[in-house]
């Protein structure tokens, strides 16, 4: 299992993201993304007998790398659904949460799921292979005006209107039923030298739409809310800015748009404070790992303010 964990996903920011959680030995925390179990290897080394780490993935492949150690579970399950899951397991509150977002490197790298620009496979870009909604439904059902919004938000494609018109158009032939049929629509409308960097954002954003990643996102912030303990910690990392300016943007105020009230002195009630900088990796880490460039860390600790949904 070693061997496998450490060929399935590098761990980003291993060291910095479990460092910030500031772990108590006998503490309860949460990896929200199991993935390769990276993470939580790490945080286990810090609890002692009496702590405990609760795990969460949606995607069946991550099984394989379940921890054998009496302090680890491992929810297969999306972490958006977090609080429930917990509470099943008998747990309202805990010290830490950490997740680390975006997709592993398995998922990109095995063929059959339709992550990657490389292989010509199916389109699908399920995380939970057994949801309803595939990049498939997305390319060949959505009208003009939904391709057009998806590319220009999740991926930042300035000429988003162009793609999903030509994708509607291509459809209408026949459907586009694999990657490479979808790169070849596409491709006439990116620059010859800069292909691949445009593909993984169209990529990015089908994906993003698929697996709801930020309506998702934004669940799991604000369960981390509700479950965190006052000072308690939450370590996120991102790797694009959708992600990070909703993280960025909750632990300055507990909210996703507008402000948070003031009081009569001026002080706004908020659930998190942020601790230190943000962290992204060295120069060392990304030549190790080239995919750990665009990562953000951002690291908070629970207030003693209450927090409603």
């Amino acid at each position: 299992m070693t061997e496998m964990y450490q060929t399935y996903h590098i761990p980003v920011l291993l060291k910095e993201s479990v460092e910030g959680l500031n772990i108590k030995p006998d503490g309860i925390y949460v990896d929200a993304t199991f993935g390769g179990g990276g993470h939580s290897r790490e945080i286990l080394k810090h609890l002692n007998e009496n702590g405990r780490l609760y795990a969460f993935d949606q995607d069946a492949d991550a099984v394989q790398n379940k921890i054998d150690d009496s302090r680890f579970t491992l929810i297969e399950g999306n972490f958006a659904n977090m609080r429930n899951y917990l509470r099943l397991e008998g747990i309202k509150e805990v010290d830490g949460i950490l997740a680390d977002l975006g997709i592993s490197s398995h998922q990109i790298n095995q063929p059959g799921r339709g992550f990657s620009t490389r292989y010509d496979e199916k389109l699908d870009m399920r995380m939970d292979r057994n949801a309803g909604l595939s990049a498939y439904e997305v390319v060949n059902r959505y009208d003009e005006r939904q391709l057009r919004m998806i590319f220009s938000q999740y991926g930042d494609l300035k000429n988003a209107a162009t793609l999903a018109k030509s994708i509607v158009k291509a459809r209408s032939l026949k459907p586009v039923k694999t990657t490479g049929e979808l790169n070849e629509i596409v491709s006439k409308h990116f620059p010859k030298l800069k292909i691949n960097k445009f593909l993984a954002k169209l990529y990015q954003a089908i994906r993003i739409e698929v697996n709801g990643e930020l309506d998702a996102l934004k669940k799991m912030l604000q369960q981390a809310a509700l479950l965190i303990k006052p000072g308690g910690r939450l370590s996120v990392i991102s790797y694009h800015s959708l992600e990070d300016r909703l993280v960025k943007r909750f632990i300055r105020s507990g909210l996703f748009e507008g402000e948070p009230e003031k009081d009569f002195y001026g002080n706004i009630a908020v659930p998190f404070k942020k601790v230190g900088k943000l962290i992204t990796p060295s120069t060392e880490e990304i030549a190790r790992n080239p995919r750990a460039r665009s990562a953000k860390l951002r690291i908070a600790e629970r207030t003693d303010m209450p927090y409603v949904l």
